[in-house]
């Protein structure tokens, strides 16, 4: 799913009419919607939802914050009166929650306010509610229909998956890079290598991700602050910051909110990623350098890459590589990319993928 750099606006209910109804339209609307919650949800996911009568949207909601309503609630919300939801559609990206946690099953509010058919994007992979919000919907004469625009709904819940699946958190590797595969002049030199457009992404990124994580050159280099941030600087999020280094003393000067991790093997790599799983960190994003990327790349610990491409060469054999590392004995040990996306980032390249490791 290819997201533009800032959060979709809302879209205002009397533009939204279908003859008839659309289920593909109505769930981007859903999707839009849980969109402007993302990053701010977690450990929960970020869902939205949108209720539907005759064609038009006439409620719509997202989960905005941990412990508050979940995203079919704050639909229900904001309608003018609670007896509006009677025989309407309920659109919602994540199958709706069946038990009590924070806050009561969402499964009751919907029965209770008499929708008439419910349209779901993705079932939800915790094995306290996969299917059974299905079961409970159907058990009292709702109709249900699954698997509407899932593929972009289950992208847009992957680290929430993973983490709910694994106890691991999503791991995003972020790098930026010239044509010729370099990220910095030998002396270290970055600013910039990619377009004002890459770099509102990046913040975008930030703003999804529980925690960042950079190698002790990146931050001797850059001074990097890690917040996601609007255009006009104001910070919406500061996300954990961690710099993987042997001397922690570096972080002296950086004030509150920043760690240091040892990442050398592909175990102490696993052990870090369990410790933020149990942490609720959903989701892990690697800012570089180019010899922490190759660590996390040999450790198997990356879920998914997102490379932004400038067209420039830098050239130099000194010059920074995209990945470092020990040098690879054959061909062999390339890791092949699955689900390859290319779009234009500004001036730039978005190449997004996942990697397929190798089997031995």
């Amino acid at each position: 799913m290819n997201r533009a750099c800032n959060s979709p606006g809302r879209t205002k209910m009397e533009q939204i009419f279908v003859d008839g109804g659309n289920d593909q339209i109505f769930m981007r609307e859903a999707l839009n919607e849980a969109e402007l919650g993302a990053g701010y949800t977690s450990p929960n996911p970020a869902v939205g939802a949108v209720i539907v009568r005759d064609g038009r949207i006439i409620g719509r909601g997202h989960h905005r914050r941990c412990g508050g309503p979940h995203g079919e609630i704050e639909a229900f919300l904001s309608l003018p009166h609670e007896s509006d939801a009677a025989g309407a559609e309920l659109y919602v990206t994540l199958e709706p929650c069946s038990t009590t946690g924070r806050t009561p099953p969402c499964c009751n509010a919907i029965i209770r306010n008499n929708i008439r058919r419910v349209v779901i994007g993705c079932l939800d992979p915790n094995p306290k509610h996969a299917g059974r919000g299905v079961e409970i919907l159907r058990a009292a004469g709702i109709e249900v229909k699954t698997g509407v625009l899932e593929e972009e709904c289950r992208v847009h819940h992957e680290a929430f998956f993973r983490w709910i699946t694994t106890g691991r958190p999503f791991v995003l590797l972020k790098m930026a890079e010239t044509l010729d595969g370099k990220i910095a002049a030998a002396n270290g030199d970055s600013k910039w290598v990619t377009s004002e457009t890459a770099r509102e992404r990046v913040a975008y990124l930030r703003r999804l991700s529980d925690a960042v994580l950079a190698g002790a050159e990146t931050f001797r280099t850059d001074s990097p602050r890690f917040t996601a941030r609007t255009p006009d600087g104001t910070v919406l999020k500061t996300p954990r910051r961690i710099i993987a280094t042997h001397h922690p003393e570096i972080l002296s000067g950086a004030g509150e909110g920043w760690e240091a991790a040892v990442l050398d093997t592909p175990e102490e790599w696993r052990e870090f990623l369990v410790r933020l799983g149990r942490e609720n960190v959903t989701m892990l994003l690697i800012e570089g350098g180019g010899e922490l990327a190759a660590s996390a790349i040999r450790a198997r610990a990356v879920d998914k890459i997102e490379f932004h491409i400038a067209p420039k060469l830098l050239g130099g054999r000194g010059s920074r590589p995209v990945l470092g590392g020990p040098d690879p004995g054959s061909l062999s040990e390339a890791v092949k990319l699955d689900r390859l996306r290319v779009s234009e980032l500004g001036c730039d390249l978005r190449i997004e993928a996942y990697p397929l490791y190798p089997e031995s």
